[in-house]
This record gives structure tokens, sequence and C-alpha cells, in this order.
């Protein structure tokens, strides 16, 4: 689900009832390393990130925020920025990884609804960035 974007990036969130928090930050142009931006861009990538990050951490007190860009099965840079919590099925292991017990409803480790969570990023990154 797009929520929000600027002629740079996009910061999407994965519909994913396992990990509910799980936002990206999309590169527009087709790059697959960070190291390919010029220092302003890498800059601005990182301060949209960071973004993400502090809304997170502000809105559901996650126990850890993981931040990923691994890019092997998609070589265009991409962040993972995921909402972690103590009680969700992989912790401490990354999403990726296995399981560590029974799934539980995800959505019930949130402290606000993903509607009220996107309008915050939303409003954060347009605040910041003056973006759609």
């Amino acid at each position: 689900m797009l929520i929000a974007s600027s002629p740079l990036w996009r910061v999407i969130r994965d519909e994913d009832a396992t990990f509910p928090a799980f936002y990206r930050v999309v590169w527009n142009e087709h790059v697959a390393e960070f190291s390919a931006l010029s220092s302003a861009q890498r800059i601005e990538c990182m301060e949209v990130v960071c973004t993400v990050e502090q809304v997170l951490i502000t809105a559901l007190q996650p126990t850890k925020i993981n931040l990923a860009a691994l890019g092997n099965v998609v070589p265009h840079l991409h962040w993972h920025v995921i909402a972690r919590f103590e009680a969700d099925s992989h912790f401490p292991q990354p999403v990726w990884g296995a399981s560590q017990r029974e799934q539980v409803d995800a959505s019930r480790l949130l402290k606000i609804g993903l509607n009220e969570l996107d309008v915050r990023m939303k409003a954060a990154l347009q605040r910041v960035f003056q973006c759609a």
C-alpha cells in the first residue's frame, strides 16, 4: 500500500499479517546499490528511513526496529523498516528466519490500528519532505 511518494522515493506498507508494521522505502530510480546514489540522495534516503523508523517508535513502542537493505532477490535499492515485538512469531530471529513460536494475531501487538499508523506515517513524511 502506497503511503507517500516524492520524485526520488516512495514509502509503502507491506500487507503482511505476520508483521503488520512492515514498511519499505523504495528508491524510484533503478539502482542496485546505496553507493550508486549521490551524497545528497544518500542523505535524503536515510532521512526517509529515519522518519519511518521514528514514527514506528513513537506510535508503537516496539521492542526493536529492524532495518535491512538486502536486495538479493530484487536488485533495486529499497530499505525494509520493520517494527518488531518480543511476542511476534519470529523474535528475536529476522522476519525471514525460522519461526520461534506459534503465530499470534500480530495486529494485537500494535498500540494503534494500521489505518491510524498509515495516517501518522504520511503526515510525518509530508512535514519533513513536502511530498505527496
